[in-house]
């Protein structure tokens, strides 16, 4: 649904609909008032500036005024805040700005909320990429379990199992309902996966000749075929933290490989980029 949208008899039962999940904002104005119409810009510039956070439902009381009548509107303009298909708040007249936005902070979902449900969307298409960078910046805000449990299956669909591990861990006790077990069930399944027999004898192969690049190689891009891509990463930067022209360059040949798959908004990938930027700047 839009952000900002006139208000009329035919889609009025869908607003309110909406309302059920979202905060809508009820304008009332009419041409009759100057005052209305410019207050209405100023109501329409901070929903655009909110992001989706409410819906802002204009009400042109000239042509709506059955609408009008039953909200007994008396003065124009007037603001209503609608939730679960009834006015909670609301004021008659002229506000600045900067008074409406704490008014309208009471009844609105904080930012990490609206990235958590967006992504969990995402997370429903298969999209795991796009919900990552949402997961984020709402786990950074609220390191809540309601987050990391999200977080962290957005990272097992993306092969993350060192990252999921570590949201799993940071869950409390109280926190590990159904959906924690089955993550934990999921990455434990991962990770016996990803513990090939080729990767132990590849691992026991570099343990026996750690200065050889050949089986630093061959290692870490077992590690990235089975996920487990902060090994491979870790384990190739290390030399590169001392020669980054270290086995003729193909170490950092393979480093770059690797950030490459996994693309440029991974998370992991932009890390040991900078990194690597780091070394060479």
């Amino acid at each position: 649904m839009d952000t900002v949208l006139e208000l009329t008899k035919e889609n009025i039962q869908e607003i309110v609909d909406a309302s059920m999940e979202q905060v809508v904002v009820l304008a009332f104005w009419a041409e009759q008032s100057p005052e209305s119409v410019s207050f209405g810009q100023v109501l329409t510039q901070i929903a655009q500036q909110q992001a989706g956070r409410f819906i802002l439902a204009r009400v042109n009381c000239d042509v709506e005024m059955e609408i009008a009548n039953y909200f007994q509107i008396q003065n124009l303009p007037t603001t209503l805040i609608l939730h679960e298909g009834k006015p909670v708040d609301g004021f008659a007249g002229v506000k600045e700005a900067a008074d409406i936005l704490p008014l309208l902070e009471k009844h609105l979902p904080a930012q990490w909320q609206l990235q958590l449900n967006e992504a969990k969307i995402l997370l429903a298409n298969q999209d795991w990429q796009a919900a990552l960078s949402l997961l984020k910046q709402a786990f950074d805000e609220n390191q809540s379990a309601e987050v990391a449990l999200v977080f962290c299956d957005a990272q097992l669909m993306a092969g993350g199992l060192v990252e999921a591990e570590s949201l799993l861990n940071s869950v409390g006790l109280a926190d590990q309902d159904g959906y924690y077990q089955s993550l934990k069930a999921k990455l434990a399944l991962a990770l016996e996966a990803a513990d090939t027999p080729e990767i132990r004898l590849l691992q026991s192969e570099f343990e026996k000749h750690p200065d050889d690049s050949q089986a630093l190689i061959n290692l870490a891009k077992a590690l990235h075929q089975a996920n487990r891509n902060e090994e491979a990463l870790e384990l190739i930067f290390v030399p590169l933290k001392k020669d980054v022209a270290a086995g003729e360059g193909e170490i950092k040949q393979v480093f770059l490989e690797i950030l490459t798959a996994l693309g440029q908004g991974h998370a992991l990938a932009n890390q040991y980029r900078r990194k690597l930027y780091t070394l060479l700047y």
